[in-house]
C-alpha cells in the first residue's frame, strides 16, 4: 500500500513560480501541468497529451491563447483539459480530454487536490496568513528532498536535532534538554508539539536578525496538519518578558516558519519553505541574512534525510527503531498519516 494519503491537497508550487507559460511539477506520484490564464487563474491538468503521452510541458509544446499545443503531434487543449482540435480531422474525439485536478491559491501557495475531485473542499484546506500578512516580511524557497516525505515529518516535529544538526545557526544546548509537551486533536486532525526555554543561549540565527544577544526566552510551538502544513510558531524574548495578559506581546519577536511537505514520488518529496518575521519589516540586510541562512538549514535536514532514505532503503527488515518522549509528536503523526493513507487506499478498493 502507498504511504502517500490520498484525496488531500498538496502545495505544488509558489504563486510566483506559474505564470504565462507552461511549467510541470510531479505530486504524489502524477505529473501535473500548470500555467496562468490571460485572466490570471491557475489552471491544473495532466502533463501528458491524450494521443502519444508527450509531454505537454516539454519544447516545442507552447501556450497559445489560453490553448495547449502538443510539440509532437498538434492536439490542442483549452484551460479545462478538453481538447478542442485535433490535426487532420475536424471531428474531435469524445474521450480526447486531459485530466483535470481542482486547485485553489491561497497564502502564496499554489494546493492542488490529489485524489478524487468530487471530494475536494477548498475549506479544508490549512491557512498560513503570516505569508501574505502586510504586518509579516517574508522569505522562502524550495528544495528537493532524495527521500519519502515521513521523513521529513519527523524531522520537523522533533527540533531536538537542532542542537547536533544546526549548531552555529538555529541549534543551541536548550533545545535537546528542554521536554516538549504533545497534544493531539484528533478531531480537527492537527499535532502539537511544544518547547518553551525560558533561559536559553541566543543562537545566531535569532542574535543577528532581532539583535538580542546573551540569554533569551525562545518558545517554539508546533502545529502539524497532515498531510502537509506544518508551522512553527517562533516567540523570542528578552529574559522574563512574558505577552500582556490580553495577550498583546509587543516586546516579542515573532517569526512563523511554514513548511508545505509535499510528497512528489513515494520516496522523494517537495521541501517548501517559508520564514515570516513581525519585525524589522523593511530591512533588506535581515531579509537576506535570514533567507540565506534558513537556506542552509534547510539544505543541512535534506543532506541527513537524503543518507537516511538510502540507509532505510537498503537496511534488512525487522531492523528495530526506538523511539523516546521527544518522538511523542512525531509518533502521533505517523498515526494520522497511516489512518488516512488507508483511508484513501480503501477509498479506491
Amino acid at each position: 500500500m502507498s504511504s502517500i494519503p490520498r484525496d488531500q491537497w498538496y502545495v505544488a508550487a509558489y504563486g510566483r513560480e506559474i505564470g504565462q507559460e507552461l511549467f510541470s511539477r510531479t505530486v504524489c506520484g502524477e505529473s501535473i501541468l500548470f500555467w496562468r490564464t490571460r485572466a490570471g487563474t491557475v489552471t491544473a491538468m495532466s502533463d501528458r497529451c491524450v494521443h502519444r503521452r508527450f509531454p505537454l510541458s516539454e519544447t516545442p509544446s507552447r501556450l497559445v491563447d489560453d490553448q495547449v499545443v502538443c510539440g509532437y503531434h498538434g492536439f490542442t487543449y483549452a484551460a479545462d483539459g478538453g481538447c478542442v482540435a485535433v490535426p487532420g480531422q475536424t471531428r474531435v474525439p469524445r474521450t480526447a480530454r486531459l485530466k483535470s485536478y481542482p486547485v485553489v491559491e491561497q497564502d502564496s501557495f499554489v494546493w492542488v487536490w490529489i485524489g478524487d475531485p468530487a471530494k475536494a473542499d477548498a475549506t479544508r484546506i490549512p491557512r498560513a496568513p503570516w505569508l501574505v500578512s502586510p504586518d509579516y516580511t517574508t522569505v522562502s524557497g524550495m528544495e528537493p528532498l532524495k527521500a519519502r516525505f515521513g521523513l521529513l515529518v519527523d524531522n520537523l516535529l522533533d527540533l531536538s536535532h537542532e542542537t547536533y544538526l544546526h549548531g552555529g545557526y538555529i541549534g543551541t544546548p536548550e533545545v535537546a534538554a528542554t521536554p516538549i509537551t504533545t497534544e493531539v486533536d484528533e478531531e480537527a486532525g492537527i499535532v502539537y508539539v511544544s518547547r518553551h526555554m525560558d533561559d536559553a543561549e541566543c543562537p545566531p540565527f535569532y542574535a543577528k536578525s532581532t539583535g538580542l544577544t546573551g540569554r533569551i526566552m525562545r518558545w517554539q510551538d508546533i502545529e502539524y496538519t497532515p498531510p502537509c502544513l506544518y508551522k512553527l510558531h517562533s516567540r523570542i524574548a528578552p529574559l522574563g518578558v512574558l505577552p500582556d495578559a490580553d495577550g498583546s506581546d509587543p516586546d516579542a519577536f515573532h517569526v512563523e516558519v511554514v513548511y508545505a511537505i509535499t510528497p512528489e514520488t513515494e520516496h522523494t518529496t517537495h521541501d517548501f519553505w517559508a520564514v515570516a518575521r513581525d519585525f524589522a519589516l523593511d530591512d533588506q540586510g535581515v531579509s537576506d541574512f535570514l533567507a540565506e541562512n534558513n537556506r542552509t538549514v534547510v539544505l543541512q535536514d535534506v543532506a541527513a534525510l537524503d543518507v537516511l532514505e538510502q540507509v532505510i532503503a537498503t537496511e534488512p527488515d525487522g531492523y528495530q527503531e526506538l523511539s523516546i518522549n521527544i518522538d511523542t509528536g512525531g509518533l502521533a503523526a505517523r498515526r494520522m498519516l497511516a489512518r488516512l493513507a488507508g483511508q484513501s487506499a480503501g477509498s479506491r478498493v
